[in-house]
């Protein structure tokens, strides 16, 4: 069972649930976290200074709303649709591989109001 926790971006709440993996465990044991986004296409990101390598399944290509973690840049990424790396079919695509760390809960549409430069706080829900 995962750990559910709130993304703030400004007047914007969204609930996620992260995963099992040490990756998304080693995030929630650094809950809470603050931190300015940056946006790439249909995906915000932003620096949360947690170091983790890449994990047994990471990969480029990730759903809408999934959640994933950048080692490259030590970054959580929020997928919610085409990003410039995107093929024709405009299915998210991150820059490199991902750790996937878990989804959504709701829907992943809401982040088109989010814009560079925007504090975002991530906190663990109990």
């Amino acid at each position: 069972m995962g750990r559910k926790i709130a993304i703030r971006i400004a007047d914007l709440t969204a609930e996620a649930e992260l995963n099992d993996s040490p990756c998304a465990r080693q995030i929630h044991d650094a809950l809470p976290l603050e931190a300015i986004v940056n946006t790439w296409g249909q995906e915000v990101y932003f620096s949360i200074g947690v170091r983790c390598g890449l994990e047994q399944g990471a990969r480029e290509d990730v759903d809408v709303g999934e959640l994933g973690y950048w080692p490259t840049g030590r970054a959580f990424c929020i997928f919610f649709g085409r990003t410039p790396a995107s093929g024709p079919e405009g299915r998210p695509k991150a820059a490199s591989e991902v750790n996937p760390v878990g989804h959504l809960l709701g829907n992943a549409d809401i982040f088109n109001k989010v814009r560079d430069g925007q504090k975002v706080v991530l906190s663990a829900i109990s």
